[in-house]
């Protein structure tokens, strides 16, 4: 674990795919043909917790969706890249259009996928993920597989794990502590 932990501390841009990681990968649709997706609240807390500490976050999906654009500015997601099937070439020009002066390479990067389309990418970046259902493939070239399947938590326990690797998880834990609200208190 404290690999992991070490590997999660040089994370700069946590790269997410949609369908299977930050939803359960199944596509409802109701009568009228409108499409619908469910997400965890779990991770868009672990989301905007990476956001606090100057942590970019991206989503690159292989499905156009509008439900993404709204979850992802739920979120705080900094980078969405929707309706590409080459996740590579779609990392690779999201890294290409980031600020020089990030100084953020592939390295530099975790991604979570959960299918063959996000092996290439997965390959690619300092820190790969995954969840437990994915396809075996995935898994096998994963440095970590999450406890809870996708749209369940999964992005959460990544997060926190990178958190950890930053140092900042004991105080984002303390945020939401009465310990910590006393101490504020007391600071003032």
């Amino acid at each position: 674990m404290q690999d992991l932990i070490k590997k999660a501390g040089q994370v700069k841009l946590l790269v997410m795919d949609v369908d299977g990681i930050l939803s359960n990968g199944q596509i409802i649709y109701d009568a009228n043909g409108i499409e619908t997706k469910a997400f965890s609240v779990q991770d868009g807390v672990g989301v905007k917790s990476l956001a606090r500490y100057g942590i970019l976050t991206a989503i690159i999906t292989g499905r156009s969706s509008p439900m993404v654009d709204k979850r992802a500015a739920e979120m705080g997601v900094n980078y969405i890249v929707q309706g590409r099937d080459d996740k590579l070439i779609a990392l690779n020009e999201l890294l290409m259009t980031l600020d020089p002066a990030l100084n953020i390479t592939a390295d530099d990067c975790a991604y979570m996928g959960d299918d063959l389309p996000d092996i290439k990418a997965m390959q690619t970046v300092g820190f790969a993920a995954t969840v437990p259902n994915a396809h075996a493939e995935v898994i096998k070239c994963s440095h970590m597989v999450t406890t809870r399947a996708g749209g369940t938590g999964a992005v959460r326990e990544i997060c926190d794990l990178i958190l950890k690797g930053h140092g900042h998880y004991q105080d984002f834990i303390a945020s939401y502590t009465l310990d910590e609200a006393k101490t504020q208190d007391n600071l003032s």
